[in-house]
């Protein structure tokens, strides 16, 4: 769920003018992409996951990307073995830009490590200065750093009391608007936030209308589950969800005024959307909808 709170907070620096625009380039913040195949992905390709740059995520390979990224993670300079991973000028684009969408833990760490640069300080010093203490959490969060300070992962390791997910939920179902009235979000961001993208594998039979938005997911039940009966009424495409693996939820609903969190240990990391994901989504949407009458 720390790609959401990411996600936000580019959102944040976006109105702040620290990030000018989604479609700048990534190495207007991040030059030392330079001469890698991200070098003109921009930041809201990375937003969405349609870099169209090559990531293998599989879970159960010791070999893939994610698997070196997590051995990195063990490494004494963590930051500079994660960087050359990901930046590694041999990994090549299996798409062009824009076009096809790949779930990325290499581009969702790119987009944390383009937001330290473009604010000048860790993930978790711009959460806690401009979310976590002005919305009055209730405890400190904990987001797992590289070094102190100055290097946190844009892509997993974020945690929270179950009551500061759901103050969270609330910031973004209210258009990131504080108790004091100021709104550090765009006007427009968090419906943006879930206007899922058309790119090729975003696209599914399971979700015709687009499986992702800026690090957020559709909510909606898949459009396969023919055997869900009742279903008249229950869909809700608006419906955004943080979700994390094994199952751990934030779900947003903003024309019900409704936040949901789910904390879970699903059997696998990744079950088929016919399984535990399709289970949450009924009864968010059932919720949500028995809200509405």
């Amino acid at each position: 769920m720390g790609k959401s709170v990411v996600s936000t907070l580019i959102g944040v620096a976006l109105k702040e003018g620290k990030i000018k625009s989604l479609d700048d380039e990534v190495v207007k913040c991040n030059h030392d992409v330079r001469g890698t195949a991200w070098e003109h992905v921009t930041i809201r390709q990375l937003l969405q996951r349609t870099s169209g740059v090559s990531w293998n995520k599989d879970y159960t390979n010791s070999q893939s990307d994610f698997s070196q990224l997590t051995q990195c993670e063990a490494h004494l300079n963590t930051y500079a073995c994660v960087n050359n991973l990901v930046k590694d000028p041999r990994r090549k684009a299996y798409a062009k830009q824009g076009k096809a969408w790949l779930y990325s833990s290499g581009s969702a760490w790119l987009l944390g490590d383009t937001l330290e640069k473009a604010t000048g300080v860790s993930i978790a010093k711009y959460l806690q200065d401009k979310i976590w203490q002005s919305y009055g959490m209730s405890r400190d969060g904990v987001w797992y750093s590289y070094a102190v300070g100055k290097h946190d992962i844009g892509a997993h390791g974020f945690n929270a009391t179950l009551e500061d997910w759901g103050k969270f939920g609330l910031f973004v179902m209210n258009n990131g608007i504080l108790p004091n009235g100021k709104q550090i979000l765009p006007q427009n961001w968090v419906k943006d936030a879930r206007n899922w993208n058309k790119a090729k594998n975003s696209v599914s039979k399971l979700h015709p209308e687009g499986t992702y938005g800026y690090e957020w997911w559709n909510n909606s039940i898949p459009a396969t589950a023919t055997n869900v009966a009742p279903k008249t009424g229950l869909n809700n495409q608006d419906s955004m969800w943080a979700l994390g693996i094994y199952g751990q939820i934030i779900m947003v609903n903003q024309a019900q005024k409704l936040v949901i969190v789910q904390w879970s240990t699903w059997p696998k990391a990744e079950p088929s959307m016919l399984e535990q994901p399709l289970e949450a989504s009924l009864m968010f949407n059932a919720i949500a909808n028995k809200l509405a009458l």
